[in-house]
């Protein structure tokens, strides 16, 4: 399993941004094999999660056309910058009760 780590410092966040968002992590989920997807803003600070069985599925979500029109505003118009990094899960626990976590 893989999780994509996304980073950003938003410009601003409107209502074309929140759609377009809900628009995606649905495609992710339901069209490109993403097991879980959670994001969290704090101020100007965003992060997101994603987590995938393999390699394979980022990089055809990399490649989708809706998802590299919103990176295309996101550098034009919600973001001053953002980082993405991506990793192997090597290990993962969970207690019961826990959040729903990626399987």
């Amino acid at each position: 399993m893989y999780v994509v780590i996304f980073r950003a410092t938003a410009r601003a966040l409107d209502a074309d941004y929140s759609a377009t968002a809900a628009r995606l992590r649905e495609l992710a989920l339901t069209q490109f094999g993403c097991l879980d997807f959670v994001a969290v803003t704090e101020g100007s600070q965003e992060v997101a999660l994603s987590y995938w069985p393999d390699e394979a599925s980022i990089r055809a979500w990399k490649q989708h056309a809706d998802r590299l029109m919103a990176q295309q505003l996101g550098r034009d118009r919600w973001y001053s910058g953002y980082t993405v990094e991506v990793a192997e899960v090597k290990r993962r626990y969970q207690v019961d009760g826990a959040l729903p976590a990626a399987s």
